[in-house]
């Protein structure tokens, strides 16, 4: 009874089974293949009952259904060929190999059985060659269609991964077997597998015995590849890639030489841009692998059809392309190894690439001399010996023809071309002086660079200038006496009048050979630049008009171009800081923007020397002192007080010594700057000025404890310095100095003091980091803010502190933001304080540039942005929402404020629920909310046609009239969206073509040039809109 019982539940599943099978062979139902693989893995049943149940299918006399049959076998096995042992796949394969003669029905299913157990791990040795051998001589794999051809590619590439030795054992025959399976092959699918294939079969040395020409001519077919992939291709391939796969091939193996290089030249030859540029670029690829021995016989065809190319090409994509393979030709020679008796290919090549080019150098009319130097060059790039070869061979006749040529246009090509080969000699190095091609030119070429610099065409003053540069870079070429006298041609370009070109030419030069000869410069340079400087003082004394102040001003700006080198800075800062100085012990006209000129020539050199950490160093303890002594001085009350101590209290003054102290501050090591803050913060919490020079002072210095309005003005720089330091110094004193900045935030109405005040607050509550300390320093602030908001005297100070202490907690990602930011939104229905609070959500999403900077080592987490949209947008649409009328339009200029700033791909998903408040936010009276709603419009015109196309009736109206407001900015932008409307689909926008077309024309009369250039590029993408090919 309990074996009757086993042998039902064992009858069961097969019972199963056999109903899914015919449910697959004879109902033709796709779904019972995946149900009985799925089974198969789980263990419901084994390979061999599914063939049990499968036996009279695969033996049935119908061709169909023997086909169905062998396929569910097949799509089994590819899901389950991992769960095989090696005696079931000794088994399959005998059936497989042997349905191969059946039926032409049968044989797709047949490969895709054998593509499965190709991909086995228990395939015996030996099966491999088996199957292949079977292929190969059983299937006409032309008369396949593309899928079945695709799986014969793949059992083939399956096999050479894990089977690599077997068919290596089969010899030449396995490379005959694959060239009879691709030959004819057109699929771009298939023929990705089959280039992979012959690729792998010659880099992994494969046998080609007598076969390579015909495994040459079985892929160069395909040469060059001519495709166009359709439209919506579901696969995505590209013509780039049969071209690159095809590529590698042909540049895989030197045997394939003497059939590919005729080939190459014919195609060269042709009139296709496309063939000519896929021959030139597979000529490059294939001089990686060739040596003299391939190239030996078709060196003059290759020269002879580059050499046309560059001359007679109106490409300049193939001009690219044939220098580059004449290049990599050159590369090539010039590694080969030669043998003692061996013919030296590269001195013959070379020396036809100067028959051929050098007479164009000489010809009067130069037709053909930039083509010509661009081939000597390009060859002469190749190699160290190529470089010495042609240099020295062409110099000589191009420093003759300078001298030949006295018009400037011709010299200054002449002198370009010159400069060319000289920037060639920079690649390559030579132990030995004398060995340098350019060591016996050397005086010629410096006279004929003095000469350049002293023409008076700037064009050939800039080209010398760039020779001069090229010439100091190659090293112990110049003299001392050829350094003084290009130091005294800089000196002299660096104060020519007229063109700006030659001047800032010369300033960057001389920073870069500053570099390279500090010691020169030190000597001959910077003595001139001293003695201008002191004139230059005079000259500003008596106002001697603009032509003497801008000699001074531009000596200012040499001496921050050659402060390259620690040793220069030495020299350079002094003088810059002494300058300073003179101005202020003498009574001179000295203006705010002589003093701003003085702070960004000494703020280049900070930057110059953050490079170098001594250096920085030294910048700062010298710099950083000198300018607290100076803006200390000038805010003490003296009867006879100098001009320059006034400038100096001025805003803009005060700005560009925060930045100079800003920026020579940035860099310090924790270490350092630890040094200087325990100077600095008591200098203004104790007056302490003993550490400053020259620190007698008529009285004391505090700035925190009822000191004169011009002491609170230099918190200003105490913010520049404090804020720029690195996150982990102790700042002494902290906080006392905490407390005093928030008094002087709203204890004062001069807003320069309270604002700088406020910032430096701020930018010290980013960086302090969490603890009871920080706490108490926003409650102190909160209590602060709250206090002055509702006291009339100090609301607006209040206000500044709210928005930049919100800003540096958003910044951190602190709690406390969320409250304070929501405080922020109530006062946008303030009265008196509403319009500045929506500018002031414009303020928490920009990058400032003073405080709170990466910098200046604020901490800034990455995507607040993002953080911030997310956190408070609701509530400003919400707001706006229940807000009354007059109070909606600052909603608005929040809401675009924020989004204005937000990266775009965050700002797309919430585009349908914001976009109606944006175009609200057009109809806003106000130009700042106008302007930037519209920047923020632009970019998603382009982004998201799509959803912006739903509402293009209001969009043509409002830019429309926005193209005619009062302010030229918003002119602009809105004349941008609509030239950002053409994006949209046409079909949406051609109602609206010739409406726009006839608004479009009044801009086009606007009195502003740049307004009347976005009109004509706007209208005329209207024009073209709907009209063929657009």
């Amino acid at each position: 009874m309990a074996a009757a019982t086993a042998l039902e539940e064992a009858a069961a599943p097969m019972g199963a089974l056999c109903g899914l099978v015919q449910d697959f062979v004879m109902g033709q139902q796709e779904g019972p293949a995946d149900q009985v693989a799925a089974d198969v893995k789980s263990g419901g049943y084994t390979v061999l009952q599914v063939v049990e149940a499968l036996g009279s299918s695969l033996e049935n006399a119908e061709p169909r259904t023997r086909a169905r049959g062998t396929q569910l076998l097949s799509q089994v096995l590819l899901q389950c060929h991992s769960l095989l042992s090696e005696k079931e796949v000794v088994h399959l394969i005998l059936f497989y190999e042997n349905r191969l003669k059946d039926h032409h029905l049968v044989v797709p299913s047949v490969l895709q059985g054998l593509r499965a157990l190709s991909m086995s791990v228990a395939l015996p040795p030996g099966l491999a060659v088996s199957v292949l051998k079977a292929i190969f001589q059983e299937v006409h794999v032309q008369s396949l269609l593309q899928v079945d051809r695709h799986t014969v590619f793949s059992i083939i590439t399956n096999f050479m991964r894990s089977r690599e030795e077997e068919l290596k054992g089969l010899g030449a025959d396995f490379t005959f077997g694959f060239i009879q399976v691709m030959d004819g092959e057109k699929d771009p699918r298939n023929l990705l597998l089959a280039f992979r294939i012959v690729h792998d079969l010659i880099s992994k040395d494969y046998s080609l015995g007598p076969f390579v020409e015909e495994l040459f001519e079985v892929t160069s077919c395909y040469f060059p590849i001519d495709f166009t992939p359709p439209p919506n291709d579901p696969y995505g391939i590209q013509r780039e890639d049969l071209i690159l796969s095809l590529r590698a091939v042909l540049a895989s193996t030197p045997r394939f030489a003497e059939f590919l290089l005729p080939l190459l030249i014919e195609k060269v030859d042709s009139e296709i841009l496309s063939a000519k540029l896929d021959s030139l670029q597979t000529l490059n690829a294939c001089c990686a692998v060739y040596g003299q021995k391939e190239l030996k016989d078709f060196l003059p065809s290759l020269w002879a059809s580059i050499r046309r190319e560059v001359f007679q090409t109106a490409s300049e994509r193939v001009e690219a392309e044939g220098l580059a393979a004449l290049h990599s030709l050159t590369a090539c020679l010039s590694c080969s190894v030669l043998r003692a008796d061996a013919e030296d290919l590269l001195g013959s090549f070379l020396s036809n690439i100067l028959q051929d080019c050098r007479h164009h150098l000489c010809e009067p009319d130069m037709k053909l001399v930039w083509p010509s130097a661009k081939l000597l060059q390009a060859a002469a790039g190749a190699s160290a010996r190529a470089c010495e070869h042609l240099t020295s061979n062409v110099l000589p006749l191009l420093l003759e023809q300078f001298h030949k040529h006295s018009q400037s246009n011709q010299r200054r090509t002449i002198l370009e071309m010159i400069l060319g080969f000289l920037k060639l000699q920079q690649k390559w190095s030579y132990e030995d002086r004398d060995e340098r091609p350019l060591s016996s030119f050397k005086d010629q070429l410096c006279s004929l660079v003095f000469m350049a610099l002293t023409d008076p065409s700037t064009q050939l003053q800039l080209v010398g200038i760039r020779t001069l540069t090229v010439l100091g870079a190659q090293p112990g070429l110049l003299s001392a006496e050829d350094l003084e006298l290009a130091g005294g041609h800089l000196y002299r370009l660096t104060f020519l009048e007229g063109d700006s070109q030659s001047w800032v030419a010369a300033l960057e030069a001389s920073g870069t050979l500053a570099t390279l000869y500090p010691g020169a410069f030190s000597r001959h340079l910077l003595p001139k630049l001293a003695e201008e400087l002191h004139k230059g003082e005079s000259d500003v004394a008596r106002a001697d008009g603009p032509t003497k102040c801008s000699r001074h001003f531009r000596c200012l700006q040499a001496l921050s171009a050659v402060s390259t080198h620690p040793s220069i800075v030495k020299e350079t800062l002094p003088l810059l800081l002494k300058h300073l100085c003179q101005a202020n012990k003498g009574n001179m006209v000295t203006e705010s923007s002589e003093v701003v000129a003085v702070c960004q020539s000494l703020q280049q050199v900070a930057e110059k020397c953050q490079q170098d950490p001594e250096s920085y160093w030294y910048f700062h303890k010298t710099a950083v002192p000198c300018l607290f002594a100076l803006a200390v001085q000038a805010s003490m009350p003296e009867k006879e007080s100098s001009v320059l101590r006034k400038v100096l209290l001025e805003d803009e003054v005060l700005a560009a010594l925060a930045s100079v102290i800003g920026t020579a501050t940035t860099h310090l090591s924790p270490e350092l700057a630890a040094q200087s803050v325990t100077s600095i913060v008591p200098l203004f919490l104790d007056g302490n000025t003993s550490f400053l020079p020259e620190n007698s002072f008529p009285d004391q210095f505090q700035p925190f404890q009822d000191g004169s309005s011009g002491q609170r003005r230099l918190v200003a720089l105490l913010t520049a310095f404090v804020c720029s330091l690195p996150r982990n110094v102790e700042i002494p004193q902290l906080n006392r100095l905490m407390r005093e900045l928030l008094k002087q935030s709203c204890g004062h109405s001069c807003p320069f003091s309270s604002t700088a005040a406020t910032k430096c607050f701020a930018g010290l509550l980013n960086k302090q980091p969490p603890g009871q300390q920080l706490e108490e320093f926003l409650q102190l602030a909160v209590g602060t803010v709250e206090a002055g908001l509702a006291s009339e005297s100090s609301r607006d100070q209040a206000f500044t502190l709210l928005l930049w202490v919100t800003k540096a907690l958003v910044l951190r990602y602190h709690p406390l933001s969320a409250c304070l930011t929501t405080r922020l939104m109530g006062l946008l229905s303030d009265p008196e304080l509403g319009c500045a609070a929506a500018d002031g959500f414009s303020l928490l999403m920009s990058d400032c540039t003073d405080v709170l900077t990466r910098a200046g080592h604020a901490d800034v987490r990455i995507m607040f942005r993002q953080r911030f949209f997310t956190d408070n947008v609701p509530a400003l649409v919400q707001g706006f929402h229940a807000a009354p009328q007059d109070v909606k339009p600052n909603y608005l200029k929040g809401l675009s404020h924020v989004l204005n700033r937000l990266p775009k791909p965050v700002l797309l998903p919430e585009l349908p629920t914001l976009l109606s408040l944006l175009l609200e936010a057009l109809s806003c009276p106000d130009s700042v909310v106008q302007l930037s709603t519209l920047s923020c419009l632009q970019p998603l015109l382009l982004e998201a046609p799509q959803i912006m196309s739903l509402h293009v009736d209001t969009l043509v109206t409002k830019f429309l009239n926005l193209s005619s407001s009062h302010s030229m900015a918003v002119r602009i932008a809105a004349l941008q969206c609509m030239h950002a409307l053409t994006r949209l689909p046409t079909s949406v926008l051609l109602p609206y073509k010739s409406q726009v077309i006839r608004a479009l024309a009044k801009p086009l009369d606007d009195k502003k040039r740049l307004v009347r250039k976005e009109a004509v590029s706007a209208r005329g993408e209207w024009f073209l809109l709907g009209s063929p090919g657009s």
